[in-house]
């Protein structure tokens, strides 16, 4: 992508904040998790989802867990120990630096998302912890994160990052061009680095009964208060690796990418989203 995109781009519309008269993409997973920094708005929202796909609770439940399986593997058995978390959204019970941390107590993790609301209790919670921070900052601004002036007071861009964007670029419409922001981003990040990505999945040409699930939950997404939520094949999810190297087992099923154990009950069919983490080679590779 070229640097002279007009900056910053927001998306579809405006960060929500604390208005209470429209549904807000963090305030609506926050309930989705069971949490209580949520509106009826946002819970009437997702109860239109609900009335297509039941258990989408659970769904909201295995996105937070493969999260903190790729953070885990990656402090742990990969030492980074610098993470950038984009659409961070709303604190949870258990976030990205308590997971990292348990690995390298001093890996540092930068939150950052464009909803006032979220930096205020993003900060507000993560005040006492020297090696974490939280941002107010959009995916789409100019020239990326990467050349934010507070991010990089943050990281240290000569050494390897763990970037996560999770459960984030389902929000952006085609016109934005999320594999061009993504190519962006891959483009300046530090050999040596991991790219997390989940995404809602449409299985067209894999699993037809699936695919029309897929149709009827973007459109109560998209169409039922939260305006947006785009579910894509296979091919265009895997598109926004742009070139990296996939770690084992690849673009996959969340609950199938490294599971902690067997599952305990079977997977339910609105679990529609895939998960994966590629890696930058520090040697020269072509990422286009």
């Amino acid at each position: 992508m070229s640097g002279s995109r007009a900056a910053p781009r927001i998306g579809l519309r405006e960060p929500i904040g604390v208005d209470t008269s429209r549904a807000s993409v963090a305030r609506v997973y926050d309930y989705s998790l069971g949490g209580k920094d949520n509106y009826y708005v946002d819970r009437a929202a997702f109860e239109q989802v609900l009335a297509v796909a039941p258990r989408q609770r659970d769904v909201s439940r295995m996105n937070r867990d493969w999260l903190y399986r790729v953070v885990r593997y990656l402090a742990g058995q990969v030492g980074i120990d610098q993470f950038l978390d984009i659409g961070a959204g709303l604190p949870a019970v258990v976030n990205t630096h308590e997971v990292a941390q348990l690995g390298n107590r001093v890996a540092r993790v930068l939150y950052v998302d464009n909803d006032p609301l979220c930096a205020a209790h993003g900060r507000a919670i993560l005040a006492q912890n020297a090696f974490t921070h939280f941002v107010c900052g959009d995916l789409l601004e100019e020239g990326t994160l990467l050349e934010n002036r507070e991010v990089l007071g943050c990281l240290e861009l000569d050494r390897p990052v763990g970037l996560i964007v999770c459960g984030l670029l389902h929000h952006l419409h085609e016109s934005l061009d999320p594999v061009g922001v993504m190519r962006e981003y891959i483009e300046r990040l530090p050999r040596g680095s991991y790219v997390a990505i989940s995404h809602f999945w449409d299985p067209a040409g894999e699993d037809p009964e699936l695919h029309l699930l897929a149709a009827r939950l973007q459109r109560a997404f998209v169409e039922g208060g939260l305006g947006s939520g785009w579910y894509r094949t296979r091919e265009q999810i895997r598109s926004y690796f742009c070139g990296l190297e996939l770690l084992e087992p690849g673009l996959v099923r969340l609950d199938d990418w490294w599971p902690s154990g067997p599952a305990v009950q079977a997977r339910p069919p609105e679990a529609l989203m895939l998960g994966g983490v590629g890696y930058k080679p520090s040697s020269v590779l072509s990422l286009r």
